[in-house]
């Protein structure tokens, strides 16, 4: 992983309040939540069995997104 992507990560972690204690970051961040790049920037669409549960989901009609910034920028940067 490059500095550049580290830092960034660094900086968004500390603006999150992870009710998960970062625990996809503890995995190197090979345990992660499911989800899929929708295109949009700031969100994917969540596809967790349970999204309701998730303070980072956002119900739109029959769909959720994910709004957890550290997992979008891993989905969209990192391509994980």
């Amino acid at each position: 992983m490059k500095e550049e992507d580290r830092k960034k990560i660094e900086q968004l972690m500390a603006n999150i309040q992870c009710p998960k204690d970062f625990k996809c970051a503890e995995s190197g961040f090979e345990r992660l939540c499911m989800a899929k790049d929708v295109g949009h920037e700031n969100y994917l669409e969540c596809l967790e069995e349970n999204p309701s549960s998730c303070i980072f989901a956002l119900t739109f009609g029959d769909v959720h997104l994910c709004e957890c910034s550290l997992r979008v920028y891993l989905a969209k940067k990192l391509k994980k």
